[in-house]
């Protein structure tokens, strides 16, 4: 059984396989065999270019500048609200009355 290996293709290379389609005039089938890859990958990537044209494809572990901003925020309310109950039970030790 032999296995299949995937192949991964960078930015440039997507993006100027969605001018094919959107700016020449090629049809997606037509640019899609002369790439040598599936109609279907190069519709999806079609789609999320005129999606989001300046952020389209941000890469394998990168994300959108949106996105990553909206999870730095999350993480640092996380950091405070950790914070916040740390403190509040240092404060419930601390006030306790000695017997």
């Amino acid at each position: 059984m032999t296995k299949r290996i995937r192949r991964k293709y960078d930015r440039e290379f997507k993006i100027e396989a969605v001018k094919l389609v959107t700016e020449r005039g090629t049809s997606v089938a037509e640019a899609a065999r002369n790439l040598g890859i599936h109609e279907n990958l190069l519709r999806t990537w079609k789609n999320k270019y005129l999606e989001d044209t300046a952020d389209s494809f941000p890469g394998k572990g990168h994300l959108k500048p949106q996105d990553e901003q909206l999870r730095r925020l999350k993480k640092e309310l996380a950091d405070v609200a950790e914070e916040r109950d740390i403190l509040k039970k240092a404060l419930a030790i601390f006030s306790k009355e000695p017997k």
